[in-house]
């Protein structure tokens, strides 16, 4: 069993500086030159990336990457069915080594965000990461510094920061219509169906590489009744609901605040009534 811990597996790799042993490839791009994306995961969220990309003028995307092959399968037959020709890879590194990649769009589980940041850096591509961009505080700092030493730039994919409607809200408050703002609260109500509780491990998709998909996490038996999605709930693997919702909320707060720095003291309220 892989006792390794994501600390020292994230430290061990930045000290080598060439985890996967990839030169940093680049190319001028004349002005009307695609850019060249791959998308890596798509079962949930990497599906709305897809989408997104197709209709941004000059953006191509040549690439597809998931550990599940019946995902990737599925994904490769979509882009066949439109006549469009992509590459697949069910490990991220290989995908990596394909010069003909400019940019990643990271749509995997939490764990997997901040590295695989870092290894799209080194090997010179650019890279958006789903919220949350990093697992904890520490990975995302050497996510940041990453984009410094490689010079590559990395999007936090924050929803809310698209929206035209959102950027002339914030600019009205800022702008002193509603007064001095002193607190913002961020709320989220959606439904969400008892997570449940199980009584063993739960089965692993016999199309998932399961030691791929762990990566730098523990190796352990799959706590929860799905692999896919409730790795949500799994604190190896996700940040529960503060770190999946939790997000798109509190980056709007401190937006709307003018706060780039981080919260100074966190507490939880009690649930008890």
């Amino acid at each position: 069993m892989n006792t390794l811990s994501r600390r020292s597996f994230l430290k061990s790799s930045l000290a080598a500086a060439g985890i996967v042993a990839l030169p940093p490839y680049s190319r001028v791009r004349g002005a009307n030159d695609d850019i060249r994306v791959a998308v890596v995961g798509f079962n949930g969220m990497g599906k709305s990336h897809i989408n997104a990309y197709r209709k941004i003028q000059g953006v191509r995307i040549v690439a597809l990457c998931d550990v599940d092959t019946q995902v990737l399968d599925w994904g490769k037959q979509d882009f066949a069915k439109r006549h469009e020709k992509v590459e697949s890879y069910v490990d991220y590194r290989k995908l990596l080594e394909d010069r003909d990649i400019d940019a990643v769009s990271i749509v995997t589980p939490n764990h997997w965000h901040s590295l695989m940041g870092i290894w799209a850096c080194q090997a010179g591509k650019d890279a958006t990461v789903e919220k949350p961009v990093s697992h904890n505080i520490f990975e995302g700092r050497r996510l940041a510094e990453a984009s410094r030493k490689y010079d590559r730039m990395v999007q936090g994919d924050f929803d809310q920061r698209s929206k035209e409607s959102m950027h002339k809200a914030v600019m009205w408050i800022q702008g002193g219509n509603l007064g001095k703002i002193r607190l913002a609260r961020g709320r989220c109500y959606k439904n969400r169906p008892s997570l449940g509780k199980v009584n063993g491990p739960g089965p692993i998709p016999k199309t998932v590489d399961y030691s791929l998909w762990t990566g730098p996490a523990p190796l352990l038996p799959l706590g929860r009744k799905r692999l896919h999605y409730d790795w949500h709930w799994v604190w190896a693997t996700g940040c529960g609901e503060l770190g999946n919702n939790g997000p798109h909320q509190l980056d709007v707060c401190r937006w709307v605040l003018g706060h780039n720095d981080l919260p100074s003291r966190v507490f939880k309220s009690s649930n008890k009534t």
